[in-house]
């Protein structure tokens, strides 16, 4: 009752609510995987991400109010950074499968770290290294195909690391601001920045119903509600914690993916999931105080 009382400051509530995020993350790398072979990427993400912006705002016209010129500042580029990890992201959806996608997504946990060791000047200890060597070797298992690593695969590390860099920054700022506002201004920075991509060739609507609950889904669940959610959770709980429950998203990916039939359960997959996850959780379980400020 106390945490139901008290939700807003609840750090177990808002973790429990990320959770149920990452789980709406995973399934989404399923039927994003299957919309964007009937619409361009950028036509898709900026119908996506206008619906999220717009819903927000009209649940809350006032989420600008007293926002600072520094707020604004913040929140654009955490929104270009949060965009390119999406563009990197679906757009590597078009070479690769939605586990390996996932997968190879969630190593934005071990990129953080090294991040922010140019950002923070963090140092880097030994159990980080260790951490990015079962990464590497993980990724390996699940996406070379012979000797070398296919577009989509290059693709989404790409958006790895645009996602540590988003982990880093909204960590240092997501307090100093109105969480919904905070997050308005990231979503609707990625509408524009997708619309002005998509409008060159006429912004191209979805096809078919099917389609259009797709959009609907991401938009509303898996953009308006997570980031709102992200937000609140990282104005509560260190970068470090957040990391560890982010991870559940390419497990989530993974689960979905198998269960459904797009992936087959090998030797092979298991072991490379196994040691990117070990080392997404290497990396954040090393000994150190986890405050806030170290990321």
């Amino acid at each position: 009752m106390r945490i139901l009382h008290n939700w807003k400051s609840s750090p177990r509530l808002a973790l429990t609510a990320l959770v149920g995020v990452t789980a709406v993350w995973g399934w989404t790398f399923l039927i994003v995987k299957d919309a964007i072979q009937l619409m361009p990427v950028m036509d898709f993400l900026a119908v996506r991400f206008t619906l999220a912006a717009a819903l927000l705002f009209a649940l809350r016209p006032t989420c600008l109010r007293g926002m600072s010129r520094r707020g604004y500042v913040r929140g654009i580029i955490l929104g270009i950074l949060l965009g390119m990890s999406y563009v990197t992201q679906t757009q590597g959806l078009l070479y690769t499968s939605p586990a390996v996608s996932g997968f190879i997504t969630g190593m934005g946990v071990v990129f953080t770290p090294l991040v922010a060791l140019l950002l923070l000047r963090q140092k880097i200890n030994a159990y980080t290294w260790v951490a990015v060597g079962l990464a590497v070797v993980g990724l390996a298992l699940l996406s070379l195909r012979g000797w070398a690593i296919g577009k989509g695969e290059l693709l989404t590390l790409a958006c790895a690391v645009f996602v540590a860099f988003h982990i880093i920054g909204l960590g240092q700022w997501s307090t100093q601001h109105d969480i919904y506002g905070l997050a308005f201004i990231q979503i609707a920075t990625i509408a524009v920045f997708s619309l002005i991509a998509a409008s060159p060739g006429g912004i191209m609507m979805p096809p078919d119903g099917e389609t259009w609950r797709t959009i609907a889904i991401t938009a509303v669940l898996a953009t308006a509600v997570a980031f709102v959610v992200q937000t609140w959770a990282q104005s509560l709980v260190p970068p470090t914690h957040i990391a560890v429950v982010l991870t559940m998203e390419p497990v989530f990916a993974g689960i979905f993916s198998m269960s459904l039939g797009y992936e087959q359960v090998t030797v092979r997959t298991v072991l490379g999931a196994v040691c990117v996850l070990a080392g997404m959780l290497i990396v954040q379980l090393k000994p150190g105080r986890g405050s806030r400020a170290t990321l």
